[in-house]
C-alpha cells in the first residue's frame, strides 16, 4: 500500500465525499443496508489491511475498562501499570487513549496483541454499523485514515448517484 498516494487521493476526494455523506444524512435510499453490504464486499477484495495499517499509524483507539483489564492481564501487568506505561486520559472526554502514535503494539504492520486488541480496533473501520447513515461523521473522519473507508464511500457515492433520485 502506497500511503503517500493514498493521502494525496484522500485529500483530493475528501470534499466531495464529505458532501455526499452530509447529504446522506438527509436523503437515505430505502435499501441502503443492502447497498452498503454489496459495495463493502467489493472493497475487501481490493484492500488488505496488513499492507496498510494506517489506522494504527495515525489514530488511537479508545480503551474501555474491559479492554484495559483484558490487555493488561494478557501482558502480565496490573491495570495501573498498563495505563501508566502506554495510555493517557483525555481531559475533554475522559477516554483512555494511546500516549503515542504509531500504536505501541504495531509490529511489521500487524497487531502484536491482535487476539486481545481493543474493541475499537476490532470494530474498525466500522462499515458494519447500522444504520450506516448514523455514522457519517465517523466515516468523514476516517476518509483520510483508512483506504477501505475512502474506497467504500467513493463507490457508494457513484452507485447512489447512478441508481437513485439524488
Amino acid at each position: 500500500m502506497n500511503l503517500k498516494k493514498f493521502r494525496e487521493e484522500a485529500a483530493k476526494k475528501k470534499r466531495p465525499l464529505k458532501a455526499f455523506l452530509t447529504k446522506l444524512d438527509e436523503i437515505v435510499p430505502h435499501d441502503m443496508p443492502k447497498v452498503v453490504a454489496e459495495v463493502d464486499a467489493t472493497v475487501w477484495r481490493d484492500i488488505d489491511c496488513m499492507k496498510c495499517a494506517n489506522c494504527c499509524k495515525t489514530m488511537t483507539p479508545t480503551f474501555t475498562p474491559k479492554d484495559i483489564t483484558r490487555i493488561s492481564a494478557h501482558l502480565g501487568m496490573t491495570k495501573q501499570a498498563f495505563k501508566d506505561k502506554w495510555l493517557l486520559k483525555e481531559e475533554d472526554t475522559g477516554d483512555w487513549v494511546n500516549k503515542k502514535q504509531p500504536c505501541q503494539f504495531l509490529k511489521n504492520n500487524m497487531c502484536s496483541i491482535y487476539e486481545v486488541r481493543p474493541a475499537d480496533c476490532a470494530e474498525f473501520p466500522h462499515h458494519n454499523k447500522k444504520p450506516f447513515d448514523l455514522y457519517n461523521d465517523t466515516f468523514i473522519n476516517n476518509l483520510v485514515h483508512c483506504p477501505a473507508t475512502l474506497t467504500l464511500v467513493d463507490r457508494l457515492k457513484k452507485r447512489v448517484e447512478e441508481e437513485y433520485e439524488w
